[in-house]
């Protein structure tokens, strides 16, 4: 397995010039960065992926579209469109993605996994199929589209195989009401 080392945050999202393996920035609850993409088609479908049994967060948990930590050197576009190809083989360019803002959080999971994180949230418009992806089965289970409005009841009835990301999906509907609502 290749050693995942992180670029070292400061709290406000800086990089402090040091680097550490993923384990022990998990373990010492350093801040790093990640990135959250949501992929929706042009009829408003929310792509959703199961995050496979074996994952050290979350295991069988319904989540974002693609997700994933930037390593060391990473900036944020090119870790998204890194992520899209491993996850999904999906290829993108840079100017397919909409980058939405940064979110800083803090997770523990428990007392030697604390996740401490600046989410660069993107989205990506596509017309791509299911068929057209193929998932990275190290880290994923399923992925599916879910239309727009099945998505927002999902949250609001806090669907419990649903990890709960409340300020995204607040955006994400801010962003898609007008556009894809009932």
């Amino acid at each position: 397995m290749v050693k995942e080392y992180f670029d070292i945050l400061d709290e406000n999202g800086n990089k402090t010039g040091k680097t550490k393996l993923r384990r022990e920035v998990h373990r010492d609850g350093d801040w790093h960065k990640a990135v959250h993409i949501w992929i929706i088609n042009e009829n408003g479908d929310i792509l959703l992926q199961r995050r496979c049994a074996t994952k050290d967060s979350n295991p069988n948990m319904l989540d974002i579209s693609c997700a994933g930590h930037l390593t060391a050197g990473d900036e944020s576009l090119t870790g998204a469109i890194r992520e899209l190809k491993e996850e999904l083989n999906l290829d993108v360019n840079k100017k397919d993605l909409q980058f939405i803002k940064t979110l800083k959080r803090s997770s523990k999971y428990t007392s030697t996994f604390i996740n401490n994180e600046f989410d660069d949230l993107y989205i990506l418009r596509t017309k791509k199929k299911i068929s057209d992806m193929k998932f990275q089965e190290e880290e994923i289970s399923e992925i599916f589209y879910v239309s727009y409005n099945e998505f927002k009841k999902m949250v609001n009835s806090k669907q419990p195989d649903l990890l709960m990301h409340t300020e995204e999906f607040n955006i994400l509907f801010n962003m898609f009401d007008k556009e894809f609502g009932e």
